[in-house]
């Protein structure tokens, strides 16, 4: 009879495993994106490990390398029958030794977050999940105009996404912002970038992420815009309690809470223009 613990081994992720980490995301009550692993995978090819017992994946973690000293854990996942036997923590120590050096960042949900505490994580702010359908309509500020994001000079949009990410991440975003089943469009004033936020369309609510903005009211006019261009207008947003704004502005419009992650870090708390941040891109990418 083989050995169970011989029998398990990590390794590299496929393209093909990407969508059984959706799947597996979708078990666990997270609403990823449709096509989150189309953006995701081609971010850190190598970024994401399985663990496979006897040939069939049971674990997994997203451990993607962003410039020279940042990274980002995220999709850390056993299946439910197999916790509590040291498979899922073989898997994050494999993780965490290829981010070795580096300031890692993760979103994690309330029952983790002592064990990532106990890994050296500690909690920089908290992330709340906010549902609901938006009021239609609300106009940005006046001088203000929302466009399609696509028709902004991407080095204007990457400069912008770096104010709110520690790290570059021009392949990610690139990828995001064109990916199928999403809009992303642009709040500019007098040539300059007052906005940022993309809707993905979802298992459930249809999440929007990145949500950058000068202001509650253009963040409320970016809200609305992307809810309108949804069949069922119902949206979720992950909003940092670090930008109290953001918080105050999601029961304004009437969406309410569902979800909580802290967003927690090995190092410093990165150095973000917070009060502009008014919702995560990603839970597992950052």
């Amino acid at each position: 009879m083989p050995n169970p613990v011989e029998d398990f081994e990590i390794t590299a992720a496929s393209a093909e495993d990407i969508v059984t980490l959706g799947a597996w995301a979708h078990e666990e009550g997270w609403n990823p994106g449709l096509t989150d692993g189309a953006v995701f995978f081609p971010t850190d090819p190598g970024g994401f490990l399985i663990g496979r017992l006897g040939g069939a994946p049971v674990t997994s973690v997203s451990v993607v390398r962003y410039g020279p000293d940042h990274g980002f854990l995220g999709l850390y996942l056993t299946r439910p029958h197999l916790r509590g036997q040291g498979y899922g923590l073989r898997t994050w120590q494999a993780g965490t030794a290829r981010l070795a050096g580096r300031n890692v960042g993760l979103d994690g949900v309330p029952a983790q977050q002592d064990n990532y505490r106990r890994s050296g994580f500690r909690t920089c702010w908290s992330n709340a999940r906010y549902e609901g359908t938006p009021p239609p309509d609300i106009a940005p500020p006046p001088g203000t105009s929302l466009i399609d994001a696509r028709t902004v000079p991407f080095g204007r949009l990457a400069a912008y996404d770096r104010r709110f990410f520690p790290a570059p991440r021009d392949g990610f975003l690139a990828a995001w912002i064109t990916a199928p089943g999403r809009t992303a469009l642009a709040a500019v004033r007098d040539g300059e970038l007052q906005g940022l936020g993309v809707v993905r369309a979802c298992r459930a609510a249809s999440r929007i992420g990145p949500l950058y903005a000068a202001s509650p009211q253009v963040a409320a006019a970016l809200v609305s815009a992307l809810a309108a261009t949804l069949p069922e207008g119902t949206v979720a947003v992950d909003a940092p309690d670090v930008n109290p704004a953001a918080v105050r502005l999601a029961g304004e419009l009437g969406l309410t809470p569902s979800f909580d992650t802290a967003r927690m870090y090995t190092g410093p708390e990165p150095v973000i223009d917070r009060a502009g941040y008014y919702g995560i891109t990603s839970l597992e990418l950052g």
